[in-house]
């Protein structure tokens, strides 16, 4: 049990302090730093791909309102995580701690929690109407969505959640 502590201990003391590093003001090379109207875009197109790819009927059009809107707010509520992040460890590459990586984590952790019911309470009157196929479609297409090239609803917000993400998540 002590080594299993000691070895959790070190991964996370390795771990944490690179969420700080990862979140530098310069874009990493290959990469360009997207705009709010670039993450307005993406989530505008993210939303269509998961409308689109359900192929919804009438009668299930009225129920996709309330998951539009939970899929906007996560969009809105995880850009100003980011853009707060950002700012926080812009000037912290030499001077993080693993405590505020931790509290970073918890917080991000929170937030997530928070979004996932929000989302599945938003989403199960739609997918509760949804025949097999379109459920199958529903739960693929939301889990590449999220976990896509661009990842997490937002570029870049990928480098400071990604160890708040397990696979569990969106299954």
């Amino acid at each position: 049990m002590k080594n299993y502590l000691l070895i959790t201990a070190t991964a996370l003391a390795l771990a944490v302090p690179s969420l700080a590093t990862s979140v530098s003001a310069e874009p990493r090379m290959g990469h360009q730093e997207m705009t709010a109207e670039d993450h307005a875009a993406f989530l505008d197109a993210k939303i269509a791909a998961l409308k689109a790819g359900l192929k919804l009927t009438p009668a299930q059009e009225k129920n996709w309102p309330a998951v539009e809107t939970a899929l906007r707010d996560i969009g809105k509520s995880r850009a100003a995580r980011f853009a707060e992040a950002k700012e926080k460890f812009k000037n912290m590459q030499e001077h993080r701690s693993v405590i505020e990586g931790l509290q970073f984590r918890s917080k991000a952790l929170a937030a997530r929690s928070q979004e996932a019911e929000k989302l599945a309470d938003a989403a199960k009157p739609l997918y509760d109407s949804l025949d097999e196929s379109q459920k199958r479609r529903f739960s693929l297409l939301l889990h590449k969505i999220a976990r896509g090239h661009m990842h997490h609803w937002g570029h870049g917000e990928h480098d400071m959640e990604s160890s708040d993400h397990d696979s569990s998540e969106s299954h």
